[in-house]
């Protein structure tokens, strides 16, 4: 799972790295699917990391600023970096033993769920590939090379 998760992060900067060669405006043009603008989707993808794995696993106090307060690509890439530093010990300490311990989760209808940690992680870890596709999709649409999504070549496994 740390494997995926360090994929995860590698594409999301290289993502934070594409953003760099579009202007603001195509970063907050409005698109078809999902959040519908680039920038709102990365910064989605680091707050929901963030909140299933620091609000929900580990339990702790989760203020997260609204979008409009990191709105612009530095902002959400220190957002990015500064969730990273907090949630990746977590991850990089995982241990098989966590995998079923449970959390409890309230849905917005404040209902109360069950889920265990592994199930949590692997949500997280699909939860952003997701919309890494979607990223692809709309870059191909504004006429640009997407950032590749090849796990092979990444130097994540030896070999």
């Amino acid at each position: 799972m740390l494997k995926l998760f360090e994929y995860n992060w590698q594409v999301r900067r290289d993502w934070f790295d594409w953003c760099e060669t579009v202007s603001e405006e195509e970063l907050m043009k409005k698109r078809t699917g999902g959040l519908g603008r680039i920038l709102p989707t990365l910064y989605h993808i680091v707050a929901v990391e963030y909140g299933w794995i620091v609000g929900g696993i580990q339990e702790r106090t989760v203020n997260l600023p609204p979008f409009e307060e990191v709105a612009s690509l530095a902002e959400v890439k220190a957002f990015s970096d500064r969730c990273h530093r907090e949630l990746a010990p977590f991850i990089y300490d995982w241990k098989d033993s966590l995998e079923d311990r449970v959390m409890i989760d309230i849905t917005d209808e404040g209902e109360r769920e069950a889920h265990t940690y592994g199930e949590v992680l692997r949500h997280v870890i699909a939860h952003e590939i997701h919309h890494i596709g979607q990223l692809s999709v709309w870059s191909r649409e504004i006429g640009k090379k997407p950032v590749t999504a090849n796990l092979i070549g990444r130097g994540l496994f030896p070999g």
